[in-house]
């Protein structure tokens, strides 16, 4: 092919590109324009619901116009599509929901005449699979499904984002990104590192034996644990374990075949990298985005770990140029592997036939590479990774069976290639009727904290945000798991995930240090500032949407239905609840006047801290009062009473941040602070 500007021509093809989304939803003042033609936010056009969303080219962030390269290249486009001797047009977009609108946008919104158009579906980028691709493509119409589920889920996601954005910014007073995913992401993280803030550890007592027998430690843990004040019981049953005898009362050994893990997803190939190499998921995206540009991995995004049954002789093909490198794999089958039921849209991560040299690549791109080789390898090693596995039952008179285990590698297998830092755990030489020497003694714990989450805790939490923590998921059975990620209830999918988590971070809401996620300040007024306005993205209402989603892609729901539902909820924010003066948290909007200051006769305005005096740069005004007091939001109606009558209202909901316990009083001024006032 030969270069022009912004194509590539051949005999049978122009190709031509997007860089991105070329197009953007328009924002409200194009539904509702205000009435001076500013684009000032405010409450007059809130909420926004469009009767027929409308696309426009990209603009720059800072200038607020068209992108003058945006609209060079979709020129560029509308131009190759008009052109006579072009017959048919083709979508060869990433092969996923995003893939697809970005480019039918563009389509839409550049042909006149209506030439027949096409869908291009790339798992990779080989020469040999674009050209089979070519000789198999199907009607663009074949994908409206699919098409369908991404124009919903941009909808939505603009629907939550600009309204609840603008409305969330004017009650506060500052910038506060709403968005449907990153909201519960941030409040993961917030909720974990509060949990761990506020941790109060408790002392308990567990018994244990560490001594020596036939010349080799041996230790015996209690499952037992008692209180803080059992101790005295602990040493009881310390004394009457050691009363007793200890002797092996079974033991087990077994030649095994030692199984390595699946082949990749997006996620579970982040975790790898994140967890060895402390790389981002950003970094690790971008890379792996590289790779496949390349034509040396499959199609990235992808959130299974199985091969679909169809790819056999396609996998026997990589097979073959991997062997050729030197690695001993051969074909292996079954459903560790092969399973269609797990494959939505794509197969797991593997190389192709194409195979770089490692001067073809930069250092960070090798370590990704090899980390899918390796595992790629792993699964199809011709050589098993076989274990003698033992297992002692040490029986402690009458009272508790304790197991041991151990794993000796017997020969090596895919570990020398895949997870080689597996070793050997040797159990002590003991036969079944050996006496084992015991000193039980109580040991002093105390409970731990829960842990940050990490690159690999947040996917997995991401993944299926329902899922019991401390349950592993198995690897022989993880239908379950596929179901969740199936019926839509994953936080974000592989496509959108990393760049949500990006704009976290950019945001100033979370930090990612070598490996480990932390809330920020910002992050944390954020959430509590959707507390107080009863904004609740949590991760219910977004698996929700989830759910409605893939129903649209199952052509079992509209994208109508899936939009009516999102501006039922939003209407539910701005809609205004009638309380009694007890119950009410509306602290209203940044700027609005609560009364005259009780101190120099200024207007007390809300600010994004409480109600502050807007005397004080002229007269040096003190007077504020926060809009949170002891975990109670102060209402803008009751701070007006406040105000009015020296006293607000009877409130309920204040909590002692000393005991903790709950607590109903009014508010009252006394020489310029508010005091409690538990007076009936």
């Amino acid at each position: 092919m030969k270069r022009a500007d912004g194509f590539l021509i051949g005999e049978e093809y122009i190709v031509t590109w997007a860089f991105g989304h070329l197009f953007s939803l328009e924002d409200i003042e194009a539904y509702a324009p205000l009435p001076d033609g500013t684009n000032k936010w405010t409450m007059k056009n809130l909420p926004c619901f469009p009767e027929k969303f409308l696309f426009t080219l990209r603009k720059d962030a800072n200038t607020k116009q068209v992108d003058p390269g945006v609209e060079k290249q979709f020129q560029i486009i509308k131009a190759l599509i008009d052109r006579e001797d072009v017959d048919t047009v083709i979508n060869a977009g990433d092969a996923d929901r995003e893939g697809e609108i970005i480019i039918r946008i563009c389509v839409e919104q550049a042909r006149e005449q209506k030439k027949p158009f096409m869908r291009l579906w790339l798992p990779d980028q080989t020469p040999e699979t674009i050209r089979a691709a070519l000789a198999e493509m199907k009607a663009e119409t074949e994908y409206d499904n699919l098409a369908n589920e991404g124009y919903a889920r941009t909808y939505i996601d603009w629907l939550y984002g600009v309204n609840l954005t603008r409305f969330a910014t004017l009650k506060q007073g500052k910038l506060l990104r709403v968005g449907r995913v990153i909201v519960p992401i941030v409040k993961a993280i917030y909720d974990r590192d509060m949990a761990i803030r506020h941790f109060v550890p408790e002392t308990y007592y567990s018994i244990g034996s560490k001594v020596v027998t036939n010349g080799e430690e041996i230790e015996l843990l209690s499952r037992e644990q008692f209180g803080k004040n059992e101790l005295s019981k602990a040493k009881e049953r310390c004394d009457a374990y050691n009363a007793a005898n200890a002797v092996v009362k079974e033991k087990k050994q077994k030649k095994d075949v030692l199984r390595p893990g699946k082949l990749f997803s997006l996620t579970k190939l982040q975790n790898v990298l994140g967890k060895k190499h402390k790389m981002s998921m950003e970094e690790s995206l971008k890379i792996v985005q590289e790779l496949y540009e390349r034509g040396y991995v499959t199609y990235p995004r992808t959130n299974s770990e199985y091969l679909a049954t169809a790819e056999k002789e396609k996998v026997q093909t990589i097979l073959k140029a991997v062997e050729a490198i030197g690695y001993p794999v051969t074909f292996r089958d079954g459903k560790t592997i092969f399973d269609d039921s797990k494959i939505e849209s794509h197969s797991a991560l593997t190389p192709t036939h194409k195979i770089p040299k490692k001067t073809d690549l930069s250092p960070e791109q090798f370590i990704v590479y090899s980390t899918i080789m390796r595992r790629f390898v792993a699964v199809f090693c011709a050589e098993d990774c076989k274990v003698e596995k033992t297992e002692i039952t040490v029986r402690v008179g009458d009272y508790e069976d304790f197991t041991l285990k151990g794993t000796v590698i017997l020969e090596p297998g895919w570990t020398k290639f895949d997870d080689g830092g597996k070793k050997d755990k040797i159990l002590p030489r003991l036969s079944v009727g050996d006496r084992v020497n015991i000193d039980f003694v109580p040991m002093e714990k105390e409970t731990q904290p829960p842990k940050h989450y990490t690159i690999e805790t947040l996917n997995n939490y991401l993944r299926n945000p329902f899922r019991d923590e401390k349950k592993k998921v198995a690897e022989e059975n993880d239908d379950e798991e596929y179901r969740a990620i199936f019926e839509g209830l994953e936080l974000g999918t592989e496509a959108t995930r990393t760049g949500i988590i990006d704009n976290a971070k950019k945001s100033r809401y979370i930090e990612l240090k070598k490996d480990v996620y932390r809330i920020l300040p910002e992050g944390e007024k954020l959430i509590e500032a959707l507390g107080r306005m009863e904004i609740s993205m949590d991760k219910y209402k977004t698996a929700e949407v989830g759910r409605a989603l893939k129903k649209v892609f199952r052509g079992e729901c509209t994208v109508r239905d899936c939009v009516a539902m999102a501006e039922a909820e939003i209407r539910e924010v701005f809609e205004k609840k009638v309380v009694p003066p007890e119950l009410d948290a509306d602290d209203g909007f940044f700027g609005d006047v609560a009364g005259k200051c009780p101190l120099c006769g200024e207007n007390v305005v809300r600010t994004t801290f409480g109600y502050g005096c807007s005397g004080h740069k002229q007269k040096g005004c003190k007077f504020a009062v926060s809009n949170v007091i002891c975990s109670r939001v102060i209402s803008l109606a009751n701070m007006r009473h406040l105000l009015e009558t020296g006293k607000t209202h009877k409130i309920s909901g204040f909590v002692s941040p000393k005991s903790g316990k709950r607590f109903d009083a009014r508010l009252k001024l006394e020489g310029g602070r508010t005091v409690f006032d538990f007076s009936e």
